[in-house]
């Protein structure tokens, strides 16, 4: 889940050491950059933690030529989200829902971080529940903390539950809810790697082959929809694996204004329906 950033834009002097363990939230820390006193900080580190895939950080800083407090998501030094992009993760869980039939939706989400595609798929009409997995647990604490720009809108919503899980291991295994083996769902919508070609570990390589992406399909009910997030641009390869695995696949290309660079820039949402009945 990496917004790509232009080169040079971001200031070297916000690189900082981490620390040795994770930082507890400050009581006058408050979402959305506000503080209960005191002055603005112009860069704060808000948590850190060791993970089996690298060092995971969240940190606030104040862009002073845009004028807002942005959020990034780090893992070593990989940005994996940033507040400044939020327009394909949401197009992700507004399309992925808009592709599904009928009402009362179970959807899946893969991938937390700041919450936009969980966000969007809550606001979409007819969703009954939605299941978030999401590897790091220090990612799901920061949503039922507040510590984010959303605070606990996730958390406090009754139909949203967080599972601290390997989305792609479950993908290919029993399923995405550990208490009913086998449940399928409307939607499936994966927000993790940067793109189906730029993944952050290993552990998903398999996921997008022919293979993977069958097993995947068994997740789904009949018409159900798959959904995949990518950095890049449209990737006909992938979408030709896709095509293969799917009866139907297509990919929707979302450009938005990059207010770093100030020129239009374009990222992928892949969407694929599983057979009917």
């Amino acid at each position: 889940m990496l917004p790509l950033l232009a080169a040079g834009v971001l200031d070297d002097a916000l690189k900082f050491r981490a620390p040795d363990s994770i930082r507890p939230l400050k009581t006058n820390q408050m979402p959305g950059g506000q503080k209960g006193n005191g002055m603005r900080k112009m860069f704060e580190e808000l948590d850190y933690c060791p993970t089996p895939i690298g060092a995971l950080s969240l940190r606030r800083r104040h862009d002073l030529r845009l004028g807002v407090d942005v959020w990034e998501i780090m893992l070593g030094q990989d940005f994996l989200m940033t507040s400044h992009f939020t327009a394909s993760e949401v197009a992700l869980g507004r399309l992925g829902v808009a592709a599904c039939d009928g009402d009362a939706l179970d959807i899946v989400v893969g991938g937390l971080g700041l919450g936009y595609t969980a966000q969007a798929v809550l606001a979409a009409p007819g969703v009954a529940t939605l299941r978030v997995v999401e590897y790091l647990a220090p990612v799901i604490e920061w949503h039922e903390t507040g510590i984010l720009p959303m605070g606990t809108q996730l958390a406090d919503d009754p139909r949203c539950q967080f599972t601290q899980g390997d989305f792609f291991a479950m993908a290919t295994g029993t399923g995405f809810d550990p208490a009913h083996s086998g449940r399928r769902f409307d939607a499936v919508l994966a927000d993790i790697d940067h793109a189906p070609d730029h993944l952050l570990d290993d552990r998903s390589d398999s996921f997008y082959r022919v293979e993977g992406l069958r097993a995947l399909k068994r997740n789904l009910k009949p018409g159900g929809i798959f959904g995949l997030w990518s950095d890049k641009l449209i990737d006909d390869r992938f979408l030709s694996r896709l095509s293969e695995a799917f009866p139907q696949a297509w990919a929707e290309p979302v450009t938005f204004d990059n207010p770093l660079t100030g020129r239009p820039f374009t990222q992928t949402v892949y969407l694929a329906r599983a057979e009917r009945a």
